[in-house]
């Protein structure tokens, strides 16, 4: 059930996922990115250092903003790779943030073939970086089962409480803004309190979205989406999140205890159509 209309709710606060290779230099980043912001750096496949990974967020850092690398955890090779990477990114860069996930390949390429496998390293705790986001997928994934997701979930949210970890969960993109905050309460319901930053595709042409959620594997959203084309596009405009995120917000305005308490851009349509978006609606 929806808020009522005379509801007064606030624009839910955003970050957003770029690859370093598509950091803006100088001024035009400033002028993108309010400082506070945080930026998630796209893993991109390497195995090893990543120098492009290591400039971007020494940049983002420099301007003010929060640096998120990926870490992936079966694209690691080994300990010491691990090590080395961390290490590289906290002292050179100032990364006290990281996003772990699993890494998208079927078979790891070292020791490590989950999220659970780095945190228990306790490499992320010696190199001070206690700011650790980890994957949600309200729309279910190909790769494993929702048992298995939650049971994951849980893994992950005991180690936070045994560490002082302060961990959080980022989710998927989706279209469907009533399954999305489903998952989100059912999650407090079975007893996994973590923060939510529920994933959003930010505006772009419906042609990249269909790409985009056909690689990710976002299959219910992506039917809903292909049905409403007509309402959530305009030839003008092409999607617009707040067909998504608006719902949402509503919903959240009438809980005493949200469940969402950010949201997580994936500027499919470039960093400045994403980011003239989010300042206008007041998320930045």
């Amino acid at each position: 059930m929806l808020a009522p209309e005379s509801a007064v709710f606030s624009p839910l606060p955003a970050s957003i996922e770029i690859l370093p290779k598509q950091i803006p230099k100088g001024d035009e980043l400033r002028s993108l990115l309010p400082a506070g912001t945080r930026v998630y750096l796209t893993d991109i496949g390497t195995v090893g250092t990543d120098p492009e990974m290591l400039v971007a967020a020494r940049r983002l850092q420099d301007l003010g903003c929060i640096p998120v690398p990926h870490l992936a955890a079966r694209r690691i090779k080994s300990r010491e790779a691990l090590e080395t990477r961390i290490a590289e990114l906290a002292e050179h860069a100032g990364v006290n943030d990281v996003l772990v996930i699993g890494g998208g390949i079927a078979a790891p390429v070292g020791p490590y073939a989950s999220t659970i496998d780095i945190l228990e390293t306790g490499l992320l705790d010696r190199f001070g970086i206690r700011h650790v986001a980890v994957a949600g997928h309200p729309e279910g994934s190909p790769d494993f089962t929702e048992a298995s997701a939650i049971g994951a979930l849980r893994q992950k949210q005991a180690f936070a409480e045994r560490t002082g970890a302060r961990l959080r969960i980022v989710t998927q993109f989706g279209f469907d803004p009533i399954r999305a905050l489903a998952w989100a309460a059912d999650l407090a319901t079975i007893g996994i309190h973590v923060p939510v930053h529920i994933g959003v595709a930010g505006p772009a042409k419906f042609a990249t979205l269909i790409k985009y959620a056909t690689l990710c594997g976002v299959g219910n959203s992506l039917s809903m989406l292909k049905r409403n084309a007509g309402n959530l596009m305009s030839i003008a405009t092409g999607y617009t999140p707040e067909t998504f995120v608006m719902p949402i917000e509503e919903q959240l305005a009438a809980l005493a205890q949200p469940t969402i308490s950010q949201m997580h851009i994936f500027p499919f349509g470039g960093l400045e159509r994403a980011s003239s978006w989010l300042r206008k609606r007041g998320s930045w």
